[in-house]
């Protein structure tokens, strides 16, 4: 039976690829922010403009921005989630 773990100290930069890694989760999230907001201006204007194929692109716009987020959001948990499930395989 062989029992390996991951191991934070065996290689040198670790620590800032953390850091890195939790930067650009900081970023994805902020870009979201950022889409979800220039999606509801532009659903908002093509719902004024009677412009249906603008406010559907806008709805569109609002989920994957909203779906982005969470993806960012979640993403450490569904790592560990699926190394659980990895390690009872």
């Amino acid at each position: 039976m062989i029992d390996i773990d991951p191991n934070s100290s065996g290689l040198p930069g670790i620590e800032q690829l953390r850091t890195i890694v939790g930067a650009v989760m900081t970023v994805g999230l902020i870009l979201s922010v950022l889409a979800l907001i220039v999606s509801a201006i532009i659903w908002a204007y093509g719902s004024n403009s009677s412009n249906p194929h603008l406010a559907g692109r806008g709805k569109i716009g609002v989920l994957v921005s909203c779906g982005a987020a969470v993806v960012c959001g979640a993403s450490v948990t569904l790592i560990n989630f699926f190394w659980g499930v990895g390690q009872t395989v």
